[in-house]
């Protein structure tokens, strides 16, 4: 249908049917009192004047209440479906009573848009004249509906206006019976010119109560003032004075509920704009903002969802490869001190326990934090630059009582509840499966079992172990094997990418829970839309950013309620889980959604143990191709092939050590870090901790050496030579042997095939190889350092020469003679091959 011309307003009301909210008095009793009241009966036409012109309507005489086909024709969705040019009057347990609409003809039809009829019907819904009438509606195509599973992630539409609008407040952030809604903010003057007065307005989605989660989407991306805003709340506005250039101020808005007409549970779109008043361009939208409204009533009664708040509390890897020895101790070394700020009050990962203590959620935990907060608690260094390879100019930390305190507070947060476990240092699972991590599954496998009991001690609790996280919750054929080669049987996945064959409504209606997967895999779908949600937003601290905290919180809710009505009386599950290094303002958002949807019904409180029971049979989605931001995020094969090869190096070092546990349990520590998925938020800090490692298992293998010589004199036929063994390790050398081979051995020869070597540790020790000499004369010889486990080459030969005096008469006539009988031997063979 055409839009209303200017200056004509066409009011149409249509009998509904009751819905979810149980009215106050009965549909007819209702019904007979405007009747009584209007002097007409029920489909009497009546004649309204608005705006110099007369329209016709029926009498709105009966309950406004919507289910079925009536409730898709008012929202323009399905039979008899229309656009509303105004809000109707509603009944419901969320109205106190019943009005009428008055529009003067001064206002015009146009204005209930916040234009001006003079301004013609091209611009009648919040658009200029020079945007021509395919623009009337404010629809394009980058404003199409989004999949049901899509987000979009909040922005401002008052950008493209000359006022930029923010909310600071908006209470109650439920609507539950009655009261008042108080809106706060501030709008700013972004043009370059002085903006006359205004005023500043509410408007209500005129599509009322958004059914799919999709629309909720189309509602956050939508930009300029449309139809679908619906009309201004009549007499609620605050007034605005004339903006200078760059000016801010602040506004406050009070609007009674029952002047919103919510007439159902539900999330509705909820609109402030700023308005010109007065002159030529008087009714012409400056600026505005949206975001959602949701609406409880007290007598709704919907299944609620079960749901399931992972809290995770993880962080990037700190601790090194690298150790210091004392006399008394081993000192672990971390690449900076950034933990004792992030444990200590109001620090990050402090804060998060504090917040998360008696709430209703899962701690997800990596067994490496606990690792390094009991470490620091102990006694650790801090390297001079993240990747030093010499702990000797590490500095001590000053964050051991910090950790301690911060392990403590833990230990009474997890207390009584649900811990998980993740495998050491949260591995990243999709680089793994696609790069070329098989060689690392033992290694990865032996970390995870000693994170759990490391775990379990320091908290006193049992964890669950098992689960795996892959980045952004992808999951395909690859990521799933690799998984259960790690012995991680349930795999936390986004409901994008797993289907149940048992869904409830096709691509549709929320449902996550656990599917079972073949080979024996279990996906624990999480919602991908409030995932996306609470990936996507980075609220600031304090009161900058309040703005993108009350978005988030109203957009978390609208879609939580949207989730519970697509199937009103259905028991299902909803799993939300937020970014692996949760910031403290999404953290505060995501409990007081949970805490606003439990006290209103639609939500209540699961465990991760009943979020697994009972899978149902289920399959990977289609896959449509790995998102490219998330590809390149993804660790590259050739850094992977580093940490297999810095493996290798370091089961050869720990061949030689006098006592390999603690280096060789430092070193698979740090190579399971250099695979963590928190280095996707940090590549060249994943680069550099990797490099790390492998300079410091070089330089351990370079400590242990033959200190170069060039020249050896053996005087007689019998003689010792000195080859020098510099062990710069910080632990005794064992497990290693030297050998000394002749390039001449008709002149010189060694006499021991292979001595064994043993030096304390950080001192050379010499070794001496006897030698028998046979002529004089230079002859050069090779020294190298073997493992005696395996006779491997350790490290780089050393060459010298050995010039030999004086050797035994005997011993030169017995070499020539034995030279001779060579020489003769070479030509007596051609000649008896001649007489054949």
């Amino acid at each position: 249908m055409d839009p209303p011309r200017a200056g004509v307003l066409r009011v149409r009301h249509r009998p509904r049917r009751g819905g979810l909210v149980t009215p106050r008095r009965s549909r007819a009793a209702r019904a007979d009192g405007r009747r009584g009241r209007r002097g007409g009966g029920r489909g009497e036409r009546q004649d309204v004047r608005v705006g110099g012109r007369r329209d016709r309507h029926h009498d709105p005489g009966r309950d406004h209440f919507r289910t079925g086909d009536a409730h898709r024709a008012r929202r323009g969705r399905g039979p008899g479906a229309r656009p509303r040019d105004v809000r109707r009057q509603r009944g419901s347990g969320l109205v106190a009573g019943v009005r009428r609409h008055r529009v003067t003809a001064a206002q015009g039809s146009s204005r209930a848009y916040g234009v001006t009829a003079a301004q013609g019907s091209s611009r009648a819904y919040g658009v200029t004249a020079a945007q021509g009438s395919s623009r009337t509606h404010g629809a394009s195509t980058a404003q199409s509906p989004s999949r049901a599973y899509g987000a979009s992630t909040p922005h401002s539409p008052s950008r493209s206006y000359p006022v930029s609008v923010e909310l600071a407040s908006l209470t109650p952030a439920v609507i539950r019976q009655g009261g008042e809604l108080r809106i706060s903010g501030r709008v700013t003057n972004t043009s370059g010119r002085r903006l006359g007065p205004a005023h500043i307005g509410v408007r209500i989605g005129a599509a009322g109560a958004i059914d799919t989660r999709g629309g909720l989407s189309t509602v956050a991306r939508r930009t300029p003032l449309t139809r679908a805003d619906g009309p201004e709340v009549a007499g609620r506005a605050a007034h605005l004075a004339a903006l200078p250039t760059g000016a801010e101020r602040g506004f406050r808005l009070t609007v009674p509920v029952p002047d919103l007409e919510l007439d159902d549970a539900g999330a509705y779109a909820l609109t402030v704009n700023v308005v010109r008043e007065g002159g030529a361009g008087a009714g012409t939208v400056l600026g505005l903002t949206r975001t959602h409204l949701s609406a409880y009533p007290d007598a709704t009664r919907l299944e609620p969802l079960r749901t399931t708040v992972l809290w995770p509390v993880l962080d990037a890897p700190r601790m090194e490869a690298l150790t210091l020895r004392t006399q008394d101790s081993v000192l672990p070394v971390f690449r900076d001190d950034e933990l004792t700020a992030a444990f200590g009050p109001g620090g990050r990962l402090r804060r998060l326990v504090e917040m998360g203590k008696g709430k209703p959620v899962t701690w997800v935990l990596d067994p490496d934090l606990i690792v390094q907060a009991r470490a620091m608690a102990a006694g650790y260094r801090v390297a001079r630059t993240p990747g030093d390879s010499d702990p000797q100019e590490a500095t001590e930390g000053e964050g051991g009582e910090t950790a301690a305190d911060w392990l403590a507070a833990l230990r009474a947060a997890v207390r009584g509840r649900e811990v998980i476990a993740l495998p050491f240092a949260d591995p990243d699972l999709a680089s793994l499966a696609r790069g070329g991590g098989a060689p690392l599954t033992g290694l990865l496998r032996g970390a995870s079992r000693t994170g759990r009991s490391v775990v379990d001690r320091a908290l006193g609790v049992h964890a669950r172990t098992g689960v795996g996280w892959p980045a952004g919750g992808e999951l395909d054929d690859g990521i799933a094997r690799y998984a259960k080669e790690l012995g991680l049987d349930t795999v936390l996945a986004s409901g994008a990418g797993v289907a149940s064959e048992g869904e409830l409504v096709s691509e549709g209606a929320t449902d996550d829970g656990a599917v079972s997967l073949e080979g024996g895999t279990t996906a624990l779908r999480y919602d991908a839309a409030i995932a996306a949600q609470l990936f996507a937003s980075h609220p600031a601290a304090g009161a900058a950013g309040e703005p993108a905290r009350l978005l988030l919180r109203q957009r978390l809710l609208a879609e939580t309620l949207t989730a519970a009505r697509e199937l009103p009386y259905a028991r299902r599950e909803l799993v939300m889980v937020p970014p692996r290094r949760m910031s403290l303002a999404v953290a505060r958002v995501l409990l007081t959604v949970v805490a606003e949807g439990r006290k209103a019904g639609w939500l209540e409180p699961a465990g991760f143990a009943a979020a697994l029971r009972k899978p149902t049979a289920g399959r990977l989605r289609g896959f449509d191709g790995y998102p490219l931001a998330r590809h390149a995020s993804e660790l590259p094969p050739a850094r992977l092939a580093a940490v297999v090869r810095d493996r290798r190096r370091m089961r050869a070092l720990a061949k030689v050590l006098s006592d390999a546990r603690a280096t060789a349990a430092s070193v698979r520590a740090a190579l399971a870090r250099s695979v963590a998925t928190a280095w996707r938020a940090d590549q060249s800090g994943a680069a550099s901790y990797q490099q790390g490692v492998s300079r410091y298992l070089t330089a351990s293998i370079a400590s242990v050496r033959l200190v170069p010589k060039s020249m050896v004199v053996v005087a007689g036929g019998s003689a010792t030579i000195p080859v020098t063994v510099d062990n710069g390790l910080q632990q005794d050398l064992t497990g290693v042997e030297l050998r000394v081979l002749s390039s001449r051995p008709e002149r010189l020869n060694a006499r021991d095939r292979a001595m064994p070597v043993r030096a304390s540790r950080a001192v050379s020790r010499t070794v001496r190889i006897r030698v028998k000499a046979y002529a004089n004369g230079p002859v050069r010889l090779t020294a190298q350092l073997y493992t005696t486990a395996d006779g491997l080459p350790w490290g780089a030969p050393m060459t010298f020469t050995a010039d030999v005096r004086s050797a035994p008469s005997g011993a030169v006539i017995f070499v020539l003679g034995g030279t001779a009988l060579i020489v003769l031997a070479a030509a007596f063979r051609p000649r008896r091959a001649r007489r054949r």
